[in-house]
């Protein structure tokens, strides 16, 4: 059977693209060798932040009295806690499905493989099948990197697929790695109990986030309980009592820790593995699939998007990535603009960020101002219970232009939007601070921010010159 357009891989970038390549009139075929969504809806994003929202619910409970509440014989079921993870993620998958059938695409569960430019075979329980496609989308992911570890074989060593599939809260658990997966992670379930140790082999947790947001959400995350050892390496993995007995070393001393479970979170590595990118070829390297600014590979009408391609690990980013891909597969000639992909980190407070750091700007001889406001000086931080946090901005001192912000705080994901669109769109500070924010809301924090770009911040204590 022939396509107009064909996408492998239905995760968030894959069924994105899909779609809009059937609203623009071209007949879709959309492949996936599991379930539709992906890592993000399946073993990433959703579950992730299902459990995070059991957990802060759990720590709301215990913190009642604070509100004038009281609750006694508390306490949480973990299986019930999965059930209802489960039973988002089952919902999500079902509506996703009847998007795609809504749209009028041809699903196809089996793991494919390109045999030539425009033609495609298809493993299935059934046999194989060949389809051919006028333009095919590449969306196959990524998969979580091996820890190069003695001892990483070993039963209590688990990635991050493997922690969600857990039915039970393990007593104690090493987290190797402290980027974002293994700190939300390590906060999830430190929240449910488990004394968690985080090992990272860089000298600070979160790598790539601006120093002085890392280095208060540190302070939170240690004040949480959860241990933290940067600048340690693991060693080796053996067999222990519990479950493995993890081996660091710091450069100049060396340790051991008991754990029961050992959650390797060093990273993801793109899914170009079984493509048949050789036989076509297709550019790549262990970084990802080569593209330009349309999504397309060296071969003509071949495009990729999202993790396969290594570029901004993020489900929005490959969701961006399938919109662009999938128009210029139907004849348009748009560009993906990465310049102001938002980050998010979701602890408890968020973490999130868009634009440059602060150490990004130095290096890059910016000229700049800086500005800082904290949650504790918001009245619907302190109303909510929620001060930990602050928000940054980094502007132009030239044009007034918004560079980056960064918020550490409730809520931070949702608010990190208005840096978003300032940069998208390359608007000075002003136009924030200028613009009236509802009274009382945490957004406040970001207009109260942008006045400080030009010392004009209302509600914070003058300090004595």
């Amino acid at each position: 059977m022939s396509y107009d357009v064909a996408v492998i891989g239905g995760g968030p970038g894959g069924y994105v693209a899909a779609i809009r390549a059937a609203q623009l009139g071209a007949k879709v075929l959309l492949i996936e060798k599991d379930q539709l969504g992906g890592v993000c809806l399946n073993q990433g994003c959703i579950p992730t932040k299902t459990l995070l929202k059991s957990a802060e619910k759990w720590h709301d409970l215990q913190q009642c009295n604070e509100f004038g509440l009281m609750a006694d014989n508390i306490g949480f079921d973990f299986n019930l806690v999965n059930k209802r993870k489960s039973q988002v993620v089952e919902q999500m998958q079902k509506g996703i499905g009847q998007l795609i059938k809504s749209n009028g695409i041809d699903y196809k569960i089996g793991r494919a493989s390109l045999t030539a430019r425009n033609q495609i075979s298809l493993n299935t329980n059934s046999g194989t099948e060949q389809y051919a496609a006028r333009k095919i989308i590449l969306a196959t992911g990524s998969v979580p990197m091996g820890l190069p570890v003695p001892g990483s074989e070993l039963p209590a060593v688990i990635n991050s697929d493997q922690l969600l599939a857990m039915n039970q809260v393990p007593g104690n658990m090493v987290v190797i790695g402290a980027g974002a997966v293994g700190i939300e992670f390590a906060a999830i379930f430190q929240s449910f109990g488990c004394n968690v140790t985080v090992i990272e082999m860089l000298p600070n947790i979160l790598p790539n986030i601006d120093n002085e947001i890392v280095k208060r959400m540190a302070l939170l995350l240690r004040k949480q309980g959860i241990n933290m050892l940067t600048n340690t390496r693991v060693t080796g993995i053996k067999p222990g009592n519990r479950g493995a007995i993890v081996e660091i070393s710091n450069g100049t001393t060396t340790q051991q820790i008991e754990t029961e479970k050992v959650l390797a979170s060093i990273g993801r590595i793109p899914m170009v593995s079984g493509l048949g990118l050789d036989e076509v070829g297709i550019e790549y390297t262990s970084k990802g699939i080569k593209v330009n600014a349309k999504m397309e590979t060296n071969v003509e009408g071949v495009y990729a998007i999202g993790d396969v391609t290594g570029e901004f690990m993020w489900a929005h980013a490959a969701s961006a990535a399938g919109m662009i891909a999938a128009e210029n597969a139907c004849g348009q000639n748009v560009e993906v603009d990465y310049k102001a992909v938002p980050g998010c980190i979701y602890t408890t407070p968020e973490v999130a960020m868009v634009g440059l750091t602060e150490q990004e700007a130095l290096a890059q001889e910016k000229e700049f101002k800086v500005s800082k406001f904290n949650f504790a000086a918001n009245s619907k931080a302190v109303s909510m219970g929620e001060t930990d946090g602050m928000v940054k901005i980094i502007a132009d001192t030239i044009t007034d232009e918004v560079l980056g912000m960064h918020i550490l705080g409730a809520h931070a994901s949702d608010l990190i939007m208005e840096g978003v669109l300032a940069i998208q769109n390359k608007l000075p500070v002003k136009a924030i601070a200028h613009t009236i924010h509802p009274h009382p809301s945490l957004s406040e924090t970001i207009m109260e921010c942008a006045h400080g770009i030009n010392g004009a911040i209302v509600h914070q204590v003058k300090r004595k010159a």
